[in-house]
Parts: structure tokens; sequence; C-alpha cells
């Protein structure tokens, strides 16, 4: 018992039984086996026994361990945040039968869908990766663009503003994420209302919007902001806004995405799939004005729970929009929004977690690729 109950340096190491002799071995090696001691040994049913000798001393099942534990962050989460995003998250972690992250993919990851088109030696299609105050995430958008097969070249808002660049110059663009203006008009706003009322702005946009050539990417930050141009972008009508989080906190974390069916060029044949991303907003959750209908949003994101299943239950849905609703395309699948960020995720290596058998490109190298072929 002094060994468990101590405030002193030490580590537990969990060995399989047919490796114990070489783990003691190792140990011996290294002048170790006097400070290692035999504690514990694993079993299926989550519980915890406490032996002195071969007699039971104390008996506890996980739950009343994981209660007692997590009581004080509990309470002091419900007084900080919304109490029943607290008391959601409190029962989630109680489910001692939740699979935990479960990926699966309707693709073959190997394939790489802009190989064709690079290979044939053909130049890169510019993207122009847009940037304004605040804006944060242009470096890994351009990075996996860049990757895809892009040429991907960072223009500020001002380059645009001043005719320094235009925007007719580029295949596509991204939005990136980030805090335009400080979300201080709410998130994105500051940043649509400097293109709808600055008219030679606007009449970029919507050019670009019009030409069935060109198209658009809108994440986190991004996403917000073009959800303000819908009106400028056909078939775009009955996008949502995006409203504080449903917990009353910004909220970073790994959720679940599946893809849906839609016309969206950068979910070509990913539709099922469910693949973990990287959630970093505070204002994501999806609300639909009166006159917008969410049936005719087209719909290209879902958030589910570690079952498959849509959820609106915190924390596997961040941010509470109904149906676990995340990303919507237009109408003809060229201009896509989203919340969370597969540009942070597009390695494996990235990711808090991923299964052994995926490489270095993450599934969500695919959507960029996508892009990439869509241009020919």
């Amino acid at each position: 018992l002094r060994a468990l109950f101590n405030e002193e340096l030490g580590a537990v190491v969990q060995v399989r039984v047919d490796d114990h002799d070489a783990f003691a071995a190792i140990a011996e090696a290294h002048g170790l086996a006097a400070m290692t001691r035999v504690i514990a040994r694993p079993k299926a049913k989550l519980g915890i026994k406490l032996f002195l000798g071969n007699e039971a001393m104390f008996k506890w099942q996980w739950v009343t361990l994981f209660k007692a534990w997590n009581e004080t962050s509990h309470a002091m989460q419900r007084l900080r945040d919304n109490p029943l995003s607290a008391d959601a998250e409190l029962e989630w972690r109680l489910d001692d039968a939740d699979p935990g992250i479960s990926p699966k993919l309707t693709f073959e990851l190997a394939r790489d869908a802009a190989a064709p088109f690079i290979a044939s030696g053909a130049p890169r299609p510019r993207v122009a990766v847009l940037r304004e105050q605040g804006v944060n995430g242009q470096v890994e958008m351009a990075a996996a663009f860049t990757r895809a097969g892009f040429e991907a070249v960072d223009v500020h808002m001002s380059d645009l503003a001043s005719g320094r660049v235009k925007l007719a110059d580029f295949r596509g663009f991204a939005a990136c994420g980030g805090f335009s203006y400080g979300d201080v008009l709410g998130a994105g706003r500051g940043w649509a209302t400097s293109i709808l009322y600055n008219e030679q702005l606007r009449a970029q946009f919507e050019a670009f919007f019009a030409d069935p050539s060109r198209f658009a990417l809108g994440v986190c930050n991004g996403c917000q902001m073009l959800s303000q141009l819908k009106d400028i972008i056909p078939g775009a009508q009955h996008w949502p806004k995006f409203l504080r989080n449903a917990s009353e906190q910004y909220e970073a974390r790994v959720a679940t995405l599946e893809i849906l069916d839609s016309p969206s060029l950068f979910f070509k044949g990913m539709t099922g799939s469910r693949i973990p991303v990287a959630v970093a907003h505070g204002e994501g959750r999806v609300h639909f004005p009166n006159v917008c209908s969410p049936s005719k949003a087209h719909a290209a994101v879902r958030f589910v729970d570690n079952r498959g299943k849509p959820t609106e239950n915190y924390p596997l849905n961040p941010n509470g929009s109904p149906g676990g609703l995340a990303g919507f395309t237009a109408a003809d699948g060229r201009v896509t929004i989203l919340m969370p960020h597969p540009e942070r995720v597009f390695r494996s290596v990235q990711m808090s977690w991923h299964p052994e058998q995926w490489g270095e490109d993450s599934p969500w190298m695919r959507m960029f690729r996508n892009a990439r072929a869509w241009c020919g």
C-alpha cells in the first residue's frame, strides 16, 4: 500500500503476461528491480478491487470513483457554462459502454484523386487563401491546398480592396478561420460587411460566385463570413446563421463528422464516411431564420456520436446545432462552408489519435484533392 499511496515520482507500466519476464530483465539490467512491484492486473469489467495480500480490502465501481473524482469540476462547470451542457458531458463520460472515436471510411484512403491531373504536367491551379485582420488559419489552409496540387497564394483583403490583386485571377479561394474584426460585430459579420458595402469588392465576389468555373471554401470564421454573403452566392439563399455555442463557451476539441450526400465538389466519393476533425469556435450553432428552409440548405456534414448516430448532445456536438449540422454547400456544389477545421488535420500526425493503418495523409486530404480533380 505504501507504494501506491505516496507522493514520490513513479510510473505505472502495463505489460502483457507473456512479456513479464522480459520486462523484469530490463528492470534488473538498469538497476530498477528493487523499485518495481506488481501492483495490479487489468480486468474486462470497469471497476477496482484493492487487495492486501489475498484479502480484498475495498471494491469500487468505476462510475462511483469517476463521480467522486469529477464532482468539483462538474460543479464549477455548471456555474461557469450552460448547466445543461455540463450535465450532458457528465452523462456521456459515465457511459462506460461508449466505444470511443470510431472512424469509418467509404473510400480508399491511399487513392489520390488528384494524381492524374498533377502527373499531366499542367500548371497548378491558383487558389487565393484569404485573410482579414484577426484571421489565423491561413498557413495550414495553404499547406493543405499545396499538398493537393494547387498554387496557394496569400491574399489579404486589402490586396483586393486596393486593386493590387484581383479575385478573377484565381480558380478558387479559401476563407480561413480566426477572429476577423475580433468578432465584435458577431462572428464573420465585420468581414462580410466589408465586402457587401464596398462596391468594388462586392462586384468582384459576385462575379466570382457567378462563374461556374470557380470554387470557394469557407472554414470556421470563413464559414460564418460566407454564410452572410449568401444573397450573392447562387443557390445558397437557405443557408443558416451561426450563433453562440449552446455551451456558452469557446469550444476547442475533437469531434466526429459524417459526410452527407450533397452536391459539394469537396466531398465527392466521401458520402457516409465518419472522420475525426478539429473543432475551434465560439459561435457555431446553426440557426435557420424563418425565411430559410433547412431541407433546401444542402447540408454537407454533421456531428455524430461514437456510435455513428447524428447527435445534438454536448460535447460530441460541441455547439448544439440541430441535427448535428455543421456545414453546407451551394446548390451546384461549388461553394462549401463548414465550422470544423479539416485543414488542421490533413496529416494523420496532426490528429490526437488515428487508426494505425492510416498513413501520412489523413482522410481529410481527399476533400482538397477532390477540388484539384474538379479543376482538371
